[in-house]
């Protein structure tokens, strides 16, 4: 009987890691999303057709990278 409490701690454990990386990838896929969606209204605004969704990814990532890390490093 000892070992149950154990057994349960690290299923919790695992359940938790799983939430907050799933958590991690849905917050990068969200923030590069919102940066081509805007680079997508420049596009059609400025007439600038495939430049605008570049940049939006390209700042996409970095920023998504750089939120994320910040939110680890408060873990």
């Amino acid at each position: 009987m000892g070992k149950e409490p154990q057994r349960h701690e690290g299923l919790w454990q695992a359940v938790k890691a799983f939430s907050v990386l799933s958590g991690l990838g849905i917050y990068l896929v969200v923030v590069v999303g919102i940066c081509l969606y805007i680079g997508m209204m420049v596009d059609e605004h400025l007439g600038t057709s495939p430049y605008g969704k570049l940049v939006g990814i390209l700042l996409g990532f970095p920023v998504a990278i750089y939120t994320l890390y910040r939110r680890l490093k408060d873990l």
